[in-house]
């Protein structure tokens, strides 16, 4: 290939890179991470919370059995099924019945509920 064929080709593939963001001479500045992200948006990485209704509280074994909505985050359809909970003290404020609001996630293999609430 010709000298001058190769500097067109150069000169073609740095003009399709996106620009840099830094004047010459200017070092470039760390992307931010997600963290540093998350601080610009108050609700950023806040669960989503789903209907539920308690079906049954297990203080002992740290579980509560609910009748749900599909859970956005767990790609999972409505259905009443068993969840272990995160923080015990969470069925301290449930009973049989109560109409909540829960987030739950997959921790480590083990559907945990993380928080729940009265229903609004």
């Amino acid at each position: 290939m010709q000298r001058s064929t190769v500097l067109l080709v150069a000169a073609a593939l740095v003009a399709a890179l996106p620009p840099t963001g830094f004047a010459a001479g200017e070092a470039p500045k760390p992307a931010a991470s997600a963290s540093s992200h998350a601080g610009h948006h108050p609700d950023a990485g806040a669960a989503v919370l789903t209907s539920g209704e308690v079906k049954q509280v297990d203080k002992s074994a740290g579980k509560i059995t609910l009748k749900h909505g599909p859970i956005a985050n767990l790609e999972m359809p409505g259905m009443t099924m068993v969840f272990r909970v995160k923080d015990p003290a969470l069925l301290e404020r449930v009973k049989a019945g109560d109409k909540v609001a829960f987030a739950a996630e997959n921790l480590d293999g083990t559907l945990t509920l993380t928080r729940l609430e009265p229903a609004k």
